[in-house]
């Protein structure tokens, strides 16, 4: 298991676009993929589950990547986040 903590960037948070594109991202690898904000832990690869942690610009989450391709999968995800996913 393999975690990070990365700050949302895009000025909108993640809202439906953004979290369909993280989503989109989490879904190429077989690792199980969940993050943490305040408390509560959330799978990246669902879109509900995503818009339901209510991330605004400005909050850090902590991503978390367990199996076999679990540093390839955190690696790609902090760069698409810290790319400001599609945004």
């Amino acid at each position: 298991m393999v975690s990070q903590k990365v700050t949302i960037k895009n000025p909108t948070g993640l809202h439906l676009r953004p979290a369909g594109i993280l989503c989109k991202e989490a879904m190429n690898f077989s690792s199980l993929i969940t993050f943490n904000y305040r408390g509560n832990v959330a799978n990246a690869k669902s879109v509900l589950s995503v818009l339901g942690a209510c991330i605004k610009s400005g909050d850090e989450i902590e991503l978390v990547c367990e199996g076999e391709d679990e540093e390839s999968a955190l690696q790609s995800l902090i760069k698409v986040i810290n790319d400001g996913l599609g945004e």
